[in-house]
C-alpha cells in the first residue's frame, strides 16, 4: 500500500497474514490427519469472530500476528464479501497442510493452512492468498463495481494485430489515480531500451547513496551493484518503490516521459512531469509543496522537481503520512490514466515483448500474477501490475488464453472521501478474469 515510506506501493489479491506455508509435493496420495481435519472445521467459527485465538493459534504464530491483526482482518473479509458460510474445498498437501476455500455470501477466500503435528496440534501457519466474488457474468461485475461509492472505471479488451477491442467498459476514458500502475511506463522504457541494443538486463547499476523510499534497496550503502533485469523485477513483482526510483533516475526522466506518449495514453498531462514515488512522498507530505506544485504548469514542476523538491529532505515528511488512512489530494496529485490508456499500454508491452531482448519483461511480470492460483490456471500467461493507496486501488492483466488469444482486464476505484475496500475491488477484478477465460 502507498502509506509509508517503509512501505511498497504493491497490491496482492489480498494481504496475506502469517507465516509462510510450504507445499510439500508428496509421493503417494495424502490422507488428511484428524486435528487438521478439526482445525479446517474451526476455521468457520474462527471468521464468525467466535474462535479462541490462544488455542487455535501455535506461539510462534501469535509472536508474529496478533489477536487483533486477526480480528481486523475477519472484519475486513466480513465487511468485503458478507458473513462466513463455510469451508468450501479443500486440497492437501500433506497430512498436516490443505490449501482451502472459504466461503462468504458474496465471494470466496483462497487460503494456505499447517497444523504442528505435535500435541495440541495447534495451527503453526495460516495465509490468505486472495479473494473472489460471486459475480455470474461480466454484465454482474461491472454493475457491482458501478454500485461502489465514488469513481470506477473497467475495461476488457481483446488484443490482435490492429487496435484493442473493447469487450466490455465502463469509464473507459475517464482519467483515475492508478498508484503504482505508472511503474508499467518505466518498464516500458526499459523493454524500448533493451530491444534497441541500448541497455541490456544484466546491466549494473551502481548505487551512489542518494535518497531513496522505502524498500529493499533504501539501507544499501553506496557501491552496491544491482542489475536491470533485478530492479525491473522487484518493481513489478512487489512494487519496490526504491528499486523503482532508481530504475527512474538511471533511465532518464525524460525518456520515461516519452514512452508515456509512445505506448498510447492518450492525454500525457497526468504523468508529465513523470514525478518518482519519493516525489510524490514529498509533495503530499511536507507541507506548502503541493500548493505550489498544482498552482504551476508543467514548466514550473520541472523546475520545482529540479530545486525544492530534490532539496527537501526525506526528514521533512510527515511521519504520519497515510497513516490515517484517508485519501490525500487523489484527484490532484497521483500519477493518472484512462483503462483504455492501460489497454494500449499494456498491448505496447505485449507487442515489445513478444520476441527479442524485451522478452524478459513478460517473465517479470508474470512473477507476481495477481491472481489465485485457479483463475491463473485458466490462463496460458497471466501479467499483473497493481497499486494502491488510501482511495485508490488499480488493477492491470495481461491475460494469454490457452487458445491463444491476448486480453487486457483493468480497472480503477478513486474515492476522495474514503478509503476504498481492496479485498472487494480485487474480488470483483478476480471474478472477471475468471469469466473472461476462453
Amino acid at each position: 500500500m502507498f502509506r509509508a515510506l517503509a512501505i511498497a506501493l504493491i497490491l496482492s489479491p489480498l494481504p496475506a497474514i502469517g507465516q509462510t506455508v510450504p507445499a510439500p509435493a508428496p509421493a503417494a496420495p495424502v490422507v488428511a490427519s484428524e486435528p487438521l481435519k478439526a482445525r479446517l472445521a474451526e476455521l468457520t467459527v474462527l471468521f464468525q469472530g467466535k474462535g479462541d485465538y490462544e488455542a487455535y493459534f501455535a506461539p510462534p504464530f501469535r509472536a508474529q500476528v496478533t489477536k487483533a491483526q486477526i480480528d481486523q482482518l475477519i472484519a475486513r473479509l466480513g465487511g468485503s464479501l458478507g458473513p462466513v458460510t463455510g469451508v468450501e474445498s479443500v486440497t492437501l498437501l500433506s497430512p498436516w497442510a490443505a490449501d482451502f476455500v472459504l466461503g462468504f455470501r458474496d465471494g470466496t477466500a483462497t487460503g494456505r493452512i499447517a497444523v504442528d503435528p505435535n500435541p495440541p496440534h495447534q495451527v503453526q501457519g495460516l495465509r490468505l492468498t486472495g479473494v473472489t466474488a460471486r459475480a455470474a457474468t461480466i454484465d454482474a461485475v461491472r454493475s457491482e463495481l458501478r454500485a461502489l461509492p465514488g469513481a470506477t472505471g473497467f475495461t476488457l479488451a481483446r488484443l490482435g494485430d490492429g487496435a484493442p477491442q473493447l469487450v466490455s467498459a465502463d469509464n473507459a476514458d475517464r482519467p483515475f489515480a492508478i498508484g503504482s500502475g505508472f511503474k508499467l511506463v518505466i518498464l516500458a522504457e526499459l523493454i524500448r531500451a533493451t530491444n534497441a541494443g541500448e541497455r541490456k538486463w544484466d546491466d549494473m547499476v551502481t548505487l551512489d547513496g542518494s535518497p531513496l523510499p522505502g524498500g529493499v534497496y533504501t539501507q544499501q550503502p553506496a557501491g552496491t551493484q544491482v542489475s536491470l533485469r533485478e530492479l525491473a523485477s522487484k518493481m513489478i513483482s512487489i512494487s519496490d518503490n526504491s528499486a523503482t526510483d532508481i530504475l527512474l533516475r538511471h533511465l532518464g526522466r525524460a525518456r520515461v516521459e516519452a514512452m508515456v506518449r509512445v505506448t498510447g495514453i492518450a492525454d500525457p498531462k497526468g504523468m508529465t512531469p513523470f514525478p518518482s514515488t519519493l516525489e510524490i512522498f514529498k509533495l503530499k507530505g511536507i507541507p506548502g509543496l503541493a500548493e505550489r506544485w498544482l498552482a504551476r504548469d508543467a514548466n514550473g514542476r520541472r523546475l520545482m522537481l529540479d530545486g525544492e523538491i530534490a532539496a527537501a529532505p526525506i526528514a521533512a515528511i510527515s511521519t504520519t503520512l497515510f497513516q490515517s488512512g484517508k485519501p490525500l489530494m487523489i484527484d490532484r496529485l497521483e500519477w493518472f490514466a484512462t483503462p483504455a490508456d492501460m489497454v494500449r499500454l499494456m498491448d505496447w508491452i505485449r507487442r515489445n515483448s513478444a520476441s527479442g531482448a524485451g522478452a524478459e519483461a513478460r517473465a517479470i511480470l508474470g512473477i507476481n500474477p495477481g491472481l489465485v492460483a485457479p483463475i491463473a490456471a485458466r490462463w496460458k500467461s497471466v501479467g499483473y501490475k497493481g497499486g494502491s493507496e488510501p482511495g485508490v486501488i488499480h488493477m492491470t492483466l495481461l491475460l494469454e488464453g490457452k487458445d491463444g488469444s491476448w486480453w487486457v482486464l483493468t480497472g480503477s476505484w478513486n474515492n476522495p472521501a474514503a478509503a476504498v475496500d481492496d479485498a472487494r475491488f480485487a474480488g470483483l477484478m478476480s471474478k472477471a478474469a475468471e469469466l473472461a477465460a476462453p
